[in-house]
């Protein structure tokens, strides 16, 4: 899975055989095995009065309950762990930059995973909540004539998910990329040094940006768009 300019490299091969293990499913593993231990640490010792590192784990969870309660419909509460689950996995991978990592994000066959889950998803609990033969039905409105649009509108659903959330993260990466390149370009030519002073500092700013705040909000919005599709199918 190794490739050139912006996409993922292979970071190992496993010993004895010829799998090669790229930096999109490495990076996928240290965040799936963060976010288990904060999850262990966070809920080790719950009590029934609340305090310290209970109050927030609690009030974070509220908070998602409550965000898939209004969005979905009290009926539709069980969605929050996996509402929750989406929402800080993707942050964890957007914020990945942060650190020097490259976000799962970045890379399409994550991006377009996550949308085919919310695709069958979707589906699968429409037919549940509809019935199999009421919910087919449903792609014949208004007009039967429309079905086939209808089909090609949900099948895009999780192409235009995936692209949107990769788009972002890899326009943000390659942009990113493209500054540090510079600014070690200018440190030689201006000071004629090979020590890279000006990406110490200047690149902040846009990583404010494209890593914290475009990562949390296309989290955010992917999850309430997870959730729009859902309830939109069963109700």
């Amino acid at each position: 899975m190794g490739s050139e300019g912006f996409g993922p490299r292979v970071a190992f091969t496993i010993p004895g055989t010829e799998i090669m293990v790229s930096e999109t499913v490495t990076v996928t593993w240290f965040i799936m095995a963060v976010i288990m231990i904060i999850t262990l640490l966070a809920t080790r010792k719950m009590e029934k009065v609340p305090k310290g590192p209970q109050v927030v784990t609690e009030a974070i969870v509220g908070g998602v309950r409550t965000l898939t309660m209004q969005t979905m419909g009290e009926k539709n509460v069980g969605f929050t762990p996996y509402v929750g689950m989406l929402l800080f996995f993707i942050a964890f991978a957007n914020l990945a930059g942060l650190i020097g990592l490259r976000p799962p994000t970045a890379d399409v066959n994550t991006t377009m995973a996550l949308a085919l889950m919310t695709f069958f998803m979707t589906h699968f609990f429409g037919a549940k909540s509809k019935g199999i033969g009421s919910y087919l039905k449903g792609f014949l409105d208004p007009i039967p004539l429309l079905l086939p649009l209808n089909i090609m509108g949900e099948l895009a659903n999780p192409i235009s998910l995936s692209f949107r959330l990769f788009g972002n993260i890899v326009g943000g990466l390659i942009i990113m990329s493209l500054l540090y390149g510079a600014l070690g370009g200018f440190t030689e030519m201006l000071l004629n040094i090979s020590i890279p002073f000006f990406q110490v500092g200047i690149p902040a700013v846009l990583h404010v940006y494209f890593d914290l705040f475009a990562g949390l909000l296309q989290s955010f919005i992917f999850a309430m768009l997870t959730m729009v599709f859902v309830s939109m199918a069963m109700d």
